[in-house]
C-alpha cells in the first residue's frame, strides 16, 4: 500500500485528494486552527509519500535546510513585511479621518441620486490599503447616514460598498491573499496590481453597480436606530479634528502602487545595470515603496495633525495584532506547497492535466471555489490552492502576466458563495441589520457574481496575454 502511494500515479493523486479532504475535515468538523491543520496534513503527506525525515524537518545540525523551514521561510520572507506595512498604512488612514473625507467628497460630486455609486467608489479606493472588515467598521456609519437621508433600503447603499472592499481585498496588494499567492507562484506584485485592476474594476461594476441597484430595490431594510446613534456619535468624536485633504489621502494611497508599477516597468524598459534601473528597482520594491508611504502617512496624517508618538505607537501595535494569524496560515500554506512539490504530486497533476487538456487557470479556480465553500476562509482557500497549483506551473514556462492571471483565478474562487461558515457573512449581517435570509439573498449572491465575473475576465485575458 505504501509503495503504491509513493510510486504510482494513482497513489500520488489519491494522496493529494485525501490530504485536502483531511484538511477540510480538521478545519470544519474538529475546528482545528487552519495553520495547525495545514502543518499536520503536510507532515502526514510527506511521511506517507516517503520524504526522508532529514529532508522534511532537518537535523540538529542543519534544520535550516528542511522543507519545514524552507516552506515557511520562503513565503514569509516575501510577504511578511508587505502585509505588515500595508496594515499600518490602512490604520493611519483610518484614524486620520481619511475615509470620512473621501466619502464626503464623492457624495458631493455624485449627488443624492447616485450616492450608492459614490459609496461604492469610496469602498473601491479606501479598500486598497485597509482590510475588508476594517473597511466595513470605518465606512458603515457613513452608509447608515446616507441610507437614512434618502429613505431607501440600506441594501442599496451597503452592497456597492461591500463590492468595492471585497474586490480590492481579493485582487490587490497589499492584501494577504493576492500577496501570498504571488509569493507562492513567483509573480511580481507589479503584474498583480495590473491584472488585479483589470479584473477588479469590471467585477465591481457588474456586482457593485448593476446587481446592487437591482437587489437594493427588492430587499427593503431600514437603518436600525441604534446604528444611526452610533454613526452620529462617531461623527461627534471626530468633529474637533481638522480632516486631511482629499489630495493628500489619495496621494498616500496611490504612492506605493505607483512606485511598484514603476519598478515593474523599469525592469522591462530600462537597461539592466544603469543607475536609473537601480533607482527604479530600489523604490519599486514593494517593501520599500510601502515603507516610504507609511513614513509619509505617519508624518503628514499623524504627527503634523496632532497625534503624539504614544498614540501612533499604540495605533501601530493594535493594527498589527490581527496580522499574526494571517502570517501563520500563509506560512503553513507555504510548507504544504513545498511538501506537494517534494513528493512529486505536483508533477503528477501536471501530467494528468496535460493529458485531459484542462487549462490550469480553470483548475485553479475550481479548486479555490471548492475549498472556499467548504471551509469559509478566503486566505486558506488561496494558500492551499496556490500550493497545489505551484508545482503544476513549474514546468509550463508561464510568463509573469500569465502567472498573475492564475493568481486572479485563485483569488476569484476564494470569494465565491460566502455563507454561514464565513466570518465576513456575519459581519455584513450584523453591521447592516440583515437577517440570514436577506444576507444570503444579497451578500452571498454579490460575492458569487464578483467571483464569476473575476474569473471570466481573467480567463479571457489569458487568451490574449
Amino acid at each position: 500500500m505504501i509503495d503504491w502511494l509513493q510510486h504510482s500515479t494513482g497513489g500520488l493523486l489519491t494522496l493529494a485528494v485525501v490530504s485536502i479532504a483531511v484538511l477540510l475535515l480538521l478545519i470544519i468538523k474538529f475546528k482545528v486552527e487552519p495553520f495547525i491543520a495545514l502543518i499536520v496534513v503536510a507532515l502526514l503527506v510527506a511521511l506517507l509519500a516517503g520524504v526522508p525525515v532529514e529532508t522534511l524537518v532537518g537535523s540538529a545540525q542543519k534544520a535550516s535546510d528542511s522543507l519545514l523551514e524552507k516552506g515557511f521561510g520562503s513565503i514569509l520572507g516575501h510577504i511578511a513585511a508587505i502585509i505588515g506595512l500595508g496594515t499600518l498604512l490602512g490604520a493611519i488612514l483610518e484614524a486620520s479621518g481619511g475615509a470620512q473625507v473621501l466619502m464626503d467628497k464623492l457624495m458631493n460630486a455624485f449627488g443624492e441620486k447616485k450616492a450608492p455609486v459614490a459609496i461604492g467608489l469610496a469602498g473601491l479606493i479606501f479598500g486598497v490599503p485597509v482590510f475588508f472588515d476594517i473597511g466595513i467598521f470605518v465606512l458603515a456609519p457613513l452608509v447608515y447616514v446616507a441610507a437614512k437621508r434618502s429613505g431607501k433600503s440600506i441594501v442599496l447603499f451597503s452592497m456597492p460598498l461591500l463590492a468595492g472592499l471585497s474586490v480590492m481585498h481579493a485582487f490587490m496588494p497589499p492584501h494577504p491573499g493576492p500577496v501570498a499567492a504571488a509569493g507562492l507562484l513567483g509573480v511580481s506584485l507589479g503584474w498583480i496590481i495590473i491584472m488585479g485592476l483589470a479584473v477588479a474594476l469590471p467585477s465591481w461594476f457588474v456586482g457593485g453597480v448593476l446587481y446592487s441597484y437591482w437587489i437594493g430595490k427588492r430587499i427593503n431594510v431600514p437603518v436600525p436606530e441604534e446604528m444611526l446613534a452610533a454613526a452620529e456619535a462617531a461623527r461627534e468624536d471626530n468633529g474637533d479634528r481638522e480632516p486631511p485633504s482629499l489630495g493628500l489621502v489619495l496621494s498616500i494611497i496611490g504612492l506605493p502602487l505607483v512606485l511598484i508599477l514603476a519598478g515593474t516597468f523599469g525592469s522591462i524598459l530600462l537597461t539592466k545595470g544603469t543607475r536609473l534601473y537601480s533607482v527604479a528597482t530600489f523604490f519599486g520594491t514593494p517593501a520599500v515603496a510601502l515603507t516610504i508611504s507609511v513614513l509619509l502617512a505617519f508624518w503628514l496624517l499623524g504627527f503634523r495633525r496632532g497625534m503624539t508618538r504614544e498614540k501612533v505607537a499604540e495605533l501601530s501595535g493594535a493594527s498589527l495584532k490581527p496580522v499574526a494569524m494571517i502570517l501563520l496560515v500563509v506560512g503553513a500554506g507555504g510548507f504544504f506547497g513545498a511538501v506537494l512539490a517534494a513528493t512529486g504530486i505536483g508533477k503528477t497533476l501536471a501530467n494528468e492535466l496535460s493529458g485531459i487538456g484542462l487549462p490550469v487557470i480553470a483548475l485553479a479556480y475550481v479548486i479555490s471555489c471548492v475549498i472556499r465553500v467548504a471551509q469559509g476562509s478566503a486566505t486558506v482557500a488561496i494558500v492551499t490552492t496556490a500550493g497545489i497549483v505551484a508545482p503544476v506551473l513549474a514546468d509550463l514556462n508561464y510568463s509573469q502576466p500569465q502567472l498573475a492571471l492564475v493568481v486572479m483565478a485563485i483569488a476569484s474562487g476564494s470569494i465565491i458563495a460566502s455563507h454561514v461558515n464565513d466570518g465576513g457573512f456575519w459581519i455584513v449581517s450584523r453591521y447592516f441589520g440583515l437577517s440570514v435570509k436577506e444576507t444570503l439573498q444579497s451578500w452571498t449572491v454579490l460575492e458569487t457574481i464578483l467571483s464569476v465575473v473575476g474569473f471570466v475576465v481573467a480567463a479571457l485575458l489569458s487568451l490574449v496575454v
